[in-house]
């Protein structure tokens, strides 16, 4: 669990920087495709593919293409529509997805209803941080979120599941995470991105470099390499922890104002739905 406190902690101040200095700015395609090519340079060194039987390399690299290639496509879009605040309480879903989805197309029908109801507190905590009134252009913004959001949770559950090996053989073949996510984000910016909107800026490029090989190259390996060490309720809980630490940290470097009473009730449910999701220890 601490590793899943660690990166979202690494991924907090990610919504900030892209809604402070990249929406709007940097086209969507290109900061996308950017992100991916150098996560994937971070990893190509500890590549080999020999470890991996065909199949479940191309598994692999479909995950990529869909967990963060395709979700990042719709979140970098999503910011055209909807602030920060928004972004992060549309994003109060991202648990049920996750558990529905583990249940549904891997057919556990024995998922424990403790489960089920942690990742539905999960849900109820991040709306009591995050409810407020919306923007006129909100719609377009849910459902670009709630696209992400299920590329994110169904991403997550197929690595669980997938048989990789331990830890060490895990590093030498996440370059095809990034592979599938490189290649996905660069057919949509060669057929898409309006290429006027290149960053062009030391401190855009700066942003672009560290949630390049930072937020998404150690991050999403320390995340995925986590999930194969919990449970579900676990995994979709975590997803909505996020939320408080994106607040906090738009209060502290934007001065965004922040409800206390709502934030301290909120992550005190939060709280409450990780700790119930932590009562089966066992891994599934």
């Amino acid at each position: 669990m601490w590793i899943l406190w660690a990166v979202t902690a690494l991924w907090a101040a990610s919504f900030s920087l892209i809604g402070e200095f990249l929406a709007g700015q940097v086209d969507g395609y290109i900061a996308v495709f950017i992100r991916m090519a150098l996560a994937l340079l971070l990893f190509l060194p500890f590549w080999r593919p020999g470890r991996l039987a065909l199949p479940k390399q191309l598994a692999l690299a479909g995950i990529g293409a869909i967990q963060i290639g395709v979700m990042y496509l719709l979140l970098y879009h999503a910011f055209l529509y909807l602030n920060v605040a928004e972004v992060l309480l549309f994003t109060i879903f991202t648990p049920l997805y996750v558990t529905l989805i583990d249940e549904v197309v891997f057919q556990r029908k024995h998922l424990p209803w403790s489960w089920w109801s942690a990742a539905a507190l999960a849900v109820i905590g991040a709306a009591v941080i995050r409810f407020n009134p919306l923007s006129d252009d909100f719609l377009t913004g849910f459902f670009l979120i709630q696209g992400a959001n299920l590329c994110f949770a169904t991403g997550q559950v197929f690595y669980k599941r997938l048989p990789l090996g331990d830890e060490r053989n895990q590093i030498h073949v996440f370059a095809l995470f990034f592979i599938g996510a490189t290649l996905t984000t660069g057919l949509a910016m060669a057929a898409f991105a309006n290429f006027s909107m290149q960053p062009a800026t030391a401190l855009q490029w700066g942003i672009l470099l560290w949630l390049g090989l930072a937020a998404s190259g150690v991050g999403y390996l320390a995340w995925n390499l986590a999930s194969k060490r919990v449970n579900t309720a676990q995994l979709a809980t975590m997803n909505n922890m996020l939320i408080p630490a994106g607040l906090l940290v738009n209060f502290l470097f934007w001065g965004d104002q922040v409800d206390w009473l709502r934030l301290a009730i909120g992550a005190a449910i939060l709280a409450s739905a990780v700790y119930l999701a932590s009562l089966k220890r066992r891994l599934n």
